[in-house]
């Protein structure tokens, strides 16, 4: 394992961010959403489902059959996930414009090329995904169902 892949799973022990992955993912969010840096990495807004405050943190996005997707990388258990779930989908997606989307998940037999191209373009979610990039299809099928995703649509006109 090479030191930096190490050290980014050393940030998120546990699956869960520490102080120093905390402080980096602010910085990265607040970047994204002025619209530094790849344009695949944006912000994500949604309603803390606790406190129901927006809550704000960076995602990359993944491009795949004509669709932008959002995956987890940290499974079930991440936050964001959860707050999606529980607003419905309802979020908005930032850099340097916002963009009021819905988020719908994707059913798991259609999950494992967008885990596979996933993980082309997320260089920082490889350490903590059990499958290598260039791996065949089948072993992104095995893992599938513990990796949400998500595909990004705009959101309904409420009228």
């Amino acid at each position: 394992m090479s030191f930096i892949r190490s050290a980014r799973r050393r940030l998120y022990r546990g699956k869960r961010p520490g102080s120093a992955a905390r402080l980096l993912n602010t910085v990265q969010a607040l970047l994204a959403a002025h619209g530094i840096g790849p344009s695949r990495v944006v912000t994500l807004d949604v309603r803390g489902r606790k406190t129901g405050r927006i809550i704000s943190m960076p995602v990359v996005v993944a491009d795949y059959d004509g669709g932008r997707y959002l995956v987890s990388m940290f499974g079930e258990n991440s936050t964001w996930v959860r707050n999606v779930r529980a607003a419905g989908g309802a979020a908005i997606l930032r850099h340097r414009t916002r963009e009021t989307v819905h988020l719908d998940e994707v059913p798991l037999g259609q999950r494992p090329p967008i885990l596979q191209r996933y993980l082309e373009v997320a260089p920082g979610a490889r350490p903590h995904i059990p499958v290598d990039r260039t791996a065949p299809l089948p072993e992104f099928e095995r893992i599938a169902a513990d990796y949400p995703v998500f595909r990004i649509s705009a959101a309904a006109v409420s009228r």
